[in-house]
């Protein structure tokens, strides 16, 4: 009787045991499962970020290999005394160069975005000291990205009569990244200067209120 006593109550600890063990297991599972989101998105967002940076000043680089002269974007017109009266944009100029860039960009961010994103083991368990450490595992990203650009220009006094006018393009790449984890949207907003050219002469006080360009500039591609 003393046998099947102890043979029972042994049975017992084991079984509490292994219900510990469970328990903690599955806490485990679910505190690095909660851990592996933040750091899977947070990851992938920083690198879509990254390659987004990277693929604008590739797409500008390419669709302005020779420059981009003020002359062929903005026009200036005077009248006789030398007074500027008009400055306009050249509308054929600035959709060629916007619609290059777009599709540059669009392409160049899928390439970029094919190298994925490795995440040492570390990050997994949410302890600072410990995000460098362990082998990297690597997660594929999906982006679903739409990219758009548009002009901006402004004009600033840069001496006596005389007038700093700075064309800009702002490419604004609104990503979607499709991840175990669930779905992640990021917006990085790119301004790069194209050109710029001091003007002499007193500069009409509506150009200083206004952009030139408008909100017609603007061109956009998706794909996926």
């Amino acid at each position: 009787m003393q046998y099947d006593y102890n043979r029972s109550k042994k049975r017992i600890v084991r079984r509490l045991v292994a219900v510990c063990v469970g328990v903690a297991l599955a806490l485990l599972l679910i505190f690095l499962q909660r851990n592996a989101d933040g750091v899977i998105t947070a990851a992938a967002e920083a690198a879509m970020r990254s390659y987004t940076v990277s693929a604008v000043n590739e797409a500008v680089l390419e669709s302005t290999e020779d420059g981009a002269a003020y002359d062929d974007l903005i026009a200036v017109e005077r009248d006789g005394a030398g007074d500027i009266v008009a400055i306009t944009s050249n509308a054929l100029q600035i959709n060629r160069i916007a619609r290059t860039v777009t599709q540059i960009a669009q392409q160049k961010l899928e390439e970029e975005s094919r190298a994925g994103v490795d995440i040492p083991l570390g990050a997994f368990f949410g302890i600072e000291a410990w995000a460098g450490l362990g082998p990297s595992v690597h997660l594929d990203v999906i982006p679903v990205a739409a990219v758009s650009c548009r002009f901006s220009s402004d004009f600033r006094q840069a001496g006596i009569n005389q007038t700093r006018h700075a064309v800009y393009l702002d490419i604004t790449a609104d990503i979607s990244i499709i991840l175990p984890s669930g779905t992640s949207s990021v917006q990085s907003v790119t301004q790069v200067l194209l050109c710029e050219s001091i003007l002499v002469g007193k500069v009409p006080d509506v150009y200083w209120q206004t952009d030139i360009f408008g909100d017609g500039s603007v061109l956009s591609a998706q794909a996926d």
